[in-house]
Parts: structure tokens; C-alpha cells; sequence
């Protein structure tokens, strides 16, 4: 009975996250360009959109993992270096990995880990750095106990993010999943993280490596480069910004004057000098074009449209095959799609598609039998044997 009643108050949950979202969209009030506070109905609906749609099915509590092998660094790896000083507690040649981590896509992050430590000649020395959201502290200690639980070998730390603060600043955009605050956490990475991280390999939870990560971290960030990615100049890089954006001459011409012509760039799969950005202030700047879409609606697509008025033409180039992303389809419908043509090192289901959700419905994508492997969710028949 009480799983019933479980089944029915999440189906409730998805049914209200829907419905606000509609509402939200329909209320021509809700969009104020003024910079005034818009009305009490509008941050109801956005506090429950930010809630609902950041919540998931199933819980750390509902889901078991199993755990993952151990994995040995081969005879070639250097033995980590260690910062004389006591207050640096991170080793200056260690693959540095970042990640955010929350029970709805707890399934993907594991499956991301076990890819990293497979494929990588070096495992031992890889240390991930988890995000979690500060208002969620008891789902935190359950996310701890899970990692250690299923990766007891597993060299990680995890942070908490002000998630609350952060939510002031984010705008509705085309599907609610992407209002999650923790989506933003990626642009406070410099400050979450010890100041001893020089260099991170920032990851998203909807992907696996087939390929050594250490490759990806030793990207070079040289000149006036703060962050690396795959480039992709053929996308109609004009449609990530409104009408707005573009007939407003003094904002257009911040993308004008780069020194090369802007491009689109996956905010999934990153490679970042924190240094740079802590020295940079890149996250203030990331901040103010976050207040400024408050004020008038500039872009629709949450987390990525900042990064890009940011840093877009100013990035170093990785080889796509870092990152074969949109396997999880559009936005709306999240159909399925091939690879890119080339080599591949690591596969992105960016999309509304998730190939864990596909499986369980028993409609998947023919790219989601490769995420399949890294499954280390528990049966229900496996649960009930152990």
C-alpha cells in the first residue's frame, strides 16, 4: 500500500511540475522587463517549478547500487604529488573531476564514474569533487553513503552549494528541468573548490567516457584561454539569443569585438584553468548576464546561454570526439539520434532523453545499449537476493 501511495504522490509531482510550467508561460504577467518584482503569482509558480522540477521519482532510499571493482593504476602512472604546505590537501598532478550530484540523475553520475575509472590508465589518481545542493543536506549524507557504498576506493570530496542564493537569479527557460540551480553550479566551481585545483575536467551526469580522461585534462589552456571545449561552428549560433539580444546594438557588440567569430560550445564537457577564472572574476560576470536576462528576456535555454556570452570565441579547441552530445534529442521531445561522424572518446546524452529512462519504459534508443554497461543500479530481483 504505501508503495502505491509513493507511485501516486510522485505521478502527482510530475503532473503539478507540468502544469505550473504552463501556466508560467500563458500568464503574460509573469515576464516583467522592468526590473520591478513581478507579482506574488509569479514566484509561486517559479518556487514550485524550481522544486518540483528539480525533484525526482525515486530516491536515494527507492534506488540500490552495486558495487563497482576496484581499478589499479598501470605500472607507467606517477605517484601523486602532494603540496608541501598542510592547508593544500590536493596533489598538483592528479586528474581533478567535477561533477554535480542529486538523486535524479544519481544514476547517470554513477555510470559517469564507472566510466571515468575504467578507461583511464591511471585511476588511483583521478579525485572527483561532487557538487551537491546546500538545502538538501540530508540527501547529501545519503549521495556520501551511496559513493562510498559502491565506490569504496574512490578518491572524492563533496561540496555544498548555495542553491537557494543562486535561485534568485535564474529565469524560466524552455523546459523546467533546466532551472535546476544546481545546473549553475558549474559557473561557482572556483570558488567551491580548494584553491589548491588549479585545473578541472567539469562533467555532466547524462554521459560515459571510452576513453582515458587524463588525455582530456592535459588540454592546453594557453595564452588568454580560461576554458576548453568542443567547438561547433556550424550551429546557427544566433538562435541561443532572442530578437532582443540582437536588435540591441550594445549588447550584439559584445559578441562582436571577440577575437574570433563566436561559436557554440557544450557546457558538459569542460576543461577549466581555475586560476584564471578566480583571477578573472568570470563568475560575477557570468552573474550579471543573469540579472540582466531578469530584466529582459535575452536568451531561453538556462545555464548555457551565459557561459557562451562570456567565453565564446575565446575558448581552446578540443577534438569533438570529447564530446558526442545531443544523443538524448531536443528539448521537447527527446528523440532519438546517430553519432556524429568521427571518432569517439565520450558520449553525451544532452537532450530531454536520458537512455536510463528509455530503458526502464523498454523504448530505447539503439545508442543506449553503450550506456547500458555502466549501469550499477540494482534489479529489484538482485535487491531482494542480497
Amino acid at each position: 500500500m504505501n508503495e502505491v501511495f509513493q507511485v501516486l504522490a510522485s505521478s502527482n509531482v510530475l503532473y503539478l511540475s507540468l502544469s505550473l510550467t504552463v501556466i508560467t508561460y500563458s500568464n503574460p504577467t509573469s515576464l516583467n522587463t522592468k526590473g520591478a518584482m513581478a507579482p506574488p503569482s509569479f514566484f509561486f509558480v517559479f518556487f514550485f517549478i524550481l522544486i518540483f522540477s528539480c525533484t525526482s521519482a525515486t530516491t536515494t532510499q527507492q534506488q540500490r547500487f552495486k558495487e563497482a571493482p576496484k581499478f589499479y593504476n598501470s605500472p607507467t602512472c606517477a605517484t601523486l604529488r602532494h603540496h608541501p604546505n598542510p592547508n593544500h590537501t590536493c596533489p598538483d598532478n592528479a586528474v581533478h573531476v567535477a561533477m554535480t550530484l542529486d538523486v535524479s540523475y544519481l544514476r547517470g553520475s554513477m555510470a559517469a564514474i564507472l566510466s571515468v575509472l575504467q578507461h583511464t590508465s591511471c585511476p588511483e589518481n583521478v579525485i572527483f569533487h561532487f557538487v551537491t545542493a546546500a538545502s538538501k543536506s540530508s540527501s547529501a549524507a545519503k549521495l556520501n553513503q551511496t559513493l562510498t557504498t559502491s565506490f569504496p576506493y574512490l578518491n572524492f570530496q563533496i561540496y555544498p552549494f548555495d542553491d537557494d542564493a543562486v535561485s534568485r537569479l535564474i529565469s524560466t527557460s524552455i523546459r523546467s528541468a533546466l532551472d535546476c540551480p544546481l545546473n549553475y553550479a558549474r559557473s561557482y566551481l572556483s570558488t567551491l573548490l580548494p584553491p589548491c585545483v588549479a585545473k578541472i575536467v567539469y562533467l555532466d551526469s547524462d554521459l560515459i567516457l571510452v576513453d582515458d580522461i587524463s588525455k582530456l585534462a592535459e588540454t592546453p589552456l594557453s595564452g588568454t584561454a580560461v576554458l576548453a571545449a568542443p567547438e561547433y561552428c556550424s550551429a546557427n549560433f544566433s538562435a541561443y539569443f532572442t530578437p532582443s539580444f540582437w536588435s540591441n546594438p550594445s549588447l550584439s557588440l559584445v559578441l562582436a569585438n571577440r577575437r574570433r567569430p563566436p561559436c557554440y560550445f557544450n557546457t558538459g564537457v569542460m576543461v577549466i584553468d581555475l586560476r584564471q577564472w578566480r583571477e578573472g572574476e568570470y563568475t560575477t560576470e557570468i552573474e550579471e548576464w543573469m540579472e540582466l536576462q531578469k530584466r529582459m528576456r535575452i536568451y531561453e535555454l538556462g545555464s548555457l546561454p551565459p557561459f557562451l556570452l562570456v567565453f565564446a570565441g575565446r575558448i581552446a579547441a578540443v577534438d569533438h570526439r570529447w564530446n558526442q552530445h545531443g544523443l538524448g534529442g531536443d528539448n521537447f521531445r527527446g528523440l532519438c539520434r546517430d553519432l556524429h561522424p568521427g571518432p569517439v572518446s565520450l558520449l553525451h546524452w544532452s537532450g530531454k532523453g536520458k537512455p536510463w529512462a528509455r530503458l526502464d519504459a523498454g523504448r530505447p534508443c539503439p545508442l543506449d545499449a553503450l550506456w547500458a554497461p555502466y549501469d550499477l543500479l540494482e534489479t529489484r530481483f538482485a535487491a531482494l537476493q542480497a
